[in-house]
């Protein structure tokens, strides 16, 4: 009995050590200072809102008019929600690492101003 104990112990520990390593692999690493707007969008962003929209809430898209009408019309406001989060949506500051949200922001913006073209 007790080799069948130590085999299971060691057959746990390793999952455990499988699902660590998995887990460290996988978490959300902050952003590199100085890293693309574009890339950090498509990192972080996309997921829910593709090419502008919002899978989540309709209404709450980056589409220029949607962004005009909450008030969000400058980078500099875009980057505030970015990082600290409005509504529904939590704040990625920590994620996007320094001056992230900024060009997060810049890219939204200049992608709101051609209409978000697709890629």
């Amino acid at each position: 009995m007790g080799a069948v104990m130590l085999a299971l112990c060691r057959r746990l520990l390793q999952l455990l050590a499988l699902v660590l390593v998995v887990a460290l692999v996988l978490w959300p690493q902050p952003a590199l200072a100085g890293a693309d707007g574009g890339v950090l969008f498509e990192n972080h962003c996309a997921g829910c809102h593709v090419n502008g929209g919002n899978i989540i809430r309709r209404g709450k898209t980056l589409k220029l008019a949607a962004l005009e009408r909450q008030g969000l019309d400058s980078p500099e406001a875009i980057a505030r929600v970015a990082a600290a989060g409005i509504g529904q949506m939590s704040g990625y500051g920590a994620v996007l690492g320094e001056g992230g949200a900024e060009a997060v922001a810049a890219y939204v913006w200049a992608q709101a101003q051609a209409g978000w073209p697709r890629s």
